[in-house]
């Protein structure tokens, strides 16, 4: 694989990790038949999983980046680096509300 392929694997799954939960929040708005905490239940590890496959994916095109001697592409590698984060952050976030949410229902049990 070369650098730019990487990076486009990157940020593919960097995007897809920053919208897996506000995807799912909204497929729970619109549909009926799936209830928010079910979608919460999915969009967290979706969006943890698609983070740390785009922070290897980023550590990949980093280490490629960093053998070049032209470095074209590395404002695309840093982009990708700032989707990793903040989908791993988001899904860091949302683990700790779900993680909340179960200590109240186990409290007002």
């Amino acid at each position: 694989m070369s650098s730019s392929s990487d990076t486009r694997l990157a940020l593919a799954l960097g995007a897809v990790a920053v919208l897996a939960i506000p995807v799912a929040v909204a497929v729970a708005a619109y549909s009926p038949a799936v209830d928010l905490l079910q979608a919460v239940y999915v969009g967290v590890p979706a969006a943890f999983v698609a983070g740390l496959a785009a922070w290897s994916a980023y550590r990949r095109a980093r280490a490629k980046l960093d053998r070049r001697v032209r470095r074209r592409g590395e404002r695309l590698v840093r982009a990708a680096r700032f989707l990793a984060f903040t989908g791993i952050y988001f899904a860091l976030t949302g683990a700790i509300a779900l993680g909340f949410y179960g200590l109240l229902q186990l409290s007002s049990s």
